[in-house]
């Protein structure tokens, strides 16, 4: 017998790790069956976000309309049998049922005709929405405790339906006789929304801005489908998490300075007495800026300072430490070679001779909050969840989800950044960035901490792009000096040719390749569109954030892609639940269809396609070594 080649010898040893799986050659020829039905299904539907911002409940309402996918299907189904109001009645009971149920109970209509009626509408919308998966899926899908009588109610033909339309009339009634109803409302909806959407991406910064990021990332981390591109102000809170010093000082100002002091204390238990007494006690009451403000300002420029002091590669130095450059007498500071104005004095714990030494006060404050980030459980598990299910960027389906930038120079070339003694860029600086953040979580090191703290605001930050001008907004009058230079990347990009380049960076070509971009809000209002480079480069952020209304126009943006085309969804400001439920209020949106497919895309054209084929080939040549007699088969 030749001997075993060292391919040979891989593929057999691997074999035996999926044969615990697939014990004999039916259970692998079944799977194989299963995975190549899956192949010849539509591609599911799949949203993209961004920047949400802790903006809770108008992300909760996109979730539950799924983008408006929940308001066509209804249409196309219920056109000839529902009007308008009809539609949004039932649009609403989908979108938030155990309120709508609690309305519907005070007026009087929770008849069990009532019940009956919504029940089907809510069974046929489930069943027609199930359409593009198997069985399989449906069923996993499904709540346990309801699983069997939703199988039997949804999984029938036409001709089936007209033959057990008495029957499933039956089991209807039941679940109203018995008291089930409310419950079964709920689970279907729950499980329309779960079926119409296939994955959800999430392309970066879910925190700051608004209050309630921890309820945002509690509900992605019970979504059965999703991956979060990471943004700038996620990683400042990772970093935090991991013991950064400077990302603790950033998050913790930025809470102060949008007044969502509640994000830290309230959702994540930590505590900023210390720091609020201290302040208190240091600074003046009076002054243009609030102790509380102050505080945090000057604590995170002096560890920002030693920050940027252990990495003089970053040349961060000359440009951001700006502590030593401050004339208190005169009321100025240098920057660049020229002299600004100051709009506070008051700093009575900069010593001239040391400015970025903390005083032993300060000290003991952040020590307190460093103790208090690490020790929050629930900010570990989301910041585990965010490592767990999310990367820097990601490549899907041809596409190059970021939410920042790839840092390039003014000529185009992509910018070489030291990275910690070894010169990158492009692809291969992003993949750095990933490790380095990682790195951070699992060990802690203090380079590795550092470069959490140059991801939130360095210069050739991928996730920011931009000069952060934190200490100008801080302390400096004149506005003119709180402009940001960005990146040459956000206006290269809007070139076609600079984005096939960019995208061949990371392995992609063709037409239907394209880069999808968060971070930076779309000024509709200013004329600006999502759609860039001839439809190569679409920014998602619209403005989820109430704070950015005003300039951008909108409430934000979400792009849809599935079988038929790709679209970009641009939504009108949410008036809230109550508005929800009083008028069968809805986000209204306007659609702009991106690409249109010539065919519809099966499971079989995605990058999960090549996977199951992958998976397909791996079985077959478990099958091989079974007829082979290379492994045995055991008994089911």
């Amino acid at each position: 017998m030749a001997p075993i080649s060292s391919k040979e010898d891989f593929d057999l040893r691997y074999s035996r790790l999926l044969a615990r799986e697939f014990p004999n050659r039916k259970a692998a020829v079944s799977e194989i069956i299963n995975l190549e039905t899956i192949l010849s299904l539509p591609r599911g539907t799949e949203h993209f976000v961004s920047d949400i911002h802790g903006e809770h409940e108008a992300f909760v309402h996109i979730l539950n309309n799924c983008s408006g996918v929940i308001r066509e299907q209804i249409r196309v189904l219920f056109s000839g049998e529902l009007d308008e109001r009809g539609q949004a009645e039932l649009r609403t009971l989908v979108y938030y049922p155990h309120e709508k149920l609690e309305r519907v109970r005070e007026a009087g209509e929770a008849t069990e005709g009532w019940y009956l009626v919504n029940l089907y509408r809510l069974v046929r919308l489930a069943r027609w929405i199930a359409g593009k998966y198997t069985r399989s899926r449906v069923r996993k899908a499904m709540p346990p405790e309801y699983a069997y009588i939703m199988d039997e109610l949804m999984h029938a033909t036409r001709d089936e339906e007209r033959i057990r339309h008495e029957y499933h009339q039956s089991i209807l009634k039941s679940i109203v006789a018995t008291g089930a109803s409310d419950d079964f409302v709920e689970a279907l909806a729950q499980l329309i929304k779960r079926l119409a959407v296939d994955g959800l991406h999430v392309v970066g910064d879910i925190f700051d801005r608004g209050p309630h990021a921890d309820r945002v990332l509690h509900d992605l981390a019970h979504h059965p489908s999703v991956d979060v591109q990471w943004g700038n102000h996620d990683i400042a809170w990772m970093g935090a998490a991991c013991g950064s010093l400077a990302c603790i000082c950033s998050v913790v100002r930025t809470s102060v300075r949008y007044d969502t002091l509640d994000a830290i204390e309230s959702a994540y238990g930590i505590p900023l007495r210390h720091l609020a007494l201290f302040a208190e006690a240091t600074y003046k009451a009076d002054d243009v800026i609030s102790p509380f403000e102050k505080a945090i300002d000057v604590i995170l420029f002096k560890v920002e300072g030693q920050t940027f002091m252990r990495h003089p590669d970053w040349h961060m130095s000359n440009k951001r430490l700006l502590l030593d450059k401050m004339d208190l007498e005169r009321g100025v500071v240098s920057i660049d070679g020229r002299e600004w104005e100051l709009s506070t004095t008051d700093f009575p714990t900069l010593d001239p001779s040391d400015p970025y030494r903390l005083s032993p006060e300060e000290a003991d404050v952040l020590d307190g909050l460093a103790d208090a980030f690490r020790d929050s459980g629930r900010l570990r598990r989301h910041v585990g969840f965010l490592y767990e299910k999310g990367s820097l960027y990601l490549v899907h389906d041809g596409n190059l989800l970021l939410h920042g930038c790839i840092p390039m120079q003014a000529d185009g070339t992509f910018s070489r950044v030291l990275c910690e003694g070894v010169p990158m860029a492009g692809k291969t600086y992003l993949d750095f960035c990933d490790h380095i953040a990682r790195r951070a979580w699992a060990q802690g090191d203090q380079s590795a901490l550092d470069w959490m703290y140059y991801l939130w605001c360095g210069a050739h930050s991928p996730l920011s792009g931009r000069v952060v001008k934190t200490f100008e907004r801080a302390f400096v009058r004149d506005r003119a000096a709180w402009e940001e230079p960005r990146d040459p990347y956000y206006e290269l990009s809007n070139d076609e040719d600079t984005c096939i380049r960019i995208l061949a960076e990371f392995g992609l070509s063709g037409p239907q390749c394209r880069i999808i971009n968060g971070h930076t809000p779309v000024r509709v209002a200013k004329g600006e569109t999502p759609v860039r480079a001839n439809g190569r480069k679409l920014i998602i952020d619209g403005g989820f954030c109430e704070a950015y209304h005003k300039t951008t126009g909108i409430a934000g943006y979400t792009l849809v892609s599935g079988s038929h085309d790709i679209r970009i969804k641009a939504h009108r400001p949410f008036r809230g639940i109550e508005a929800a439920l009083d008028d069968n209020a809805d986000i209204m949106s306007e659609s702009d269809v991106i690409c249109r497919y010539d065919h519809q895309v099966l499971v079989s054209e995605t990058d999960r396609g090549k996977q199951i084929a992958e998976k397909i080939a791996d079985l077959t040549l478990l099958i091989k070594a079974y007829e082979e007699g290379r492994i045995a088969e055991r008994a089911l």
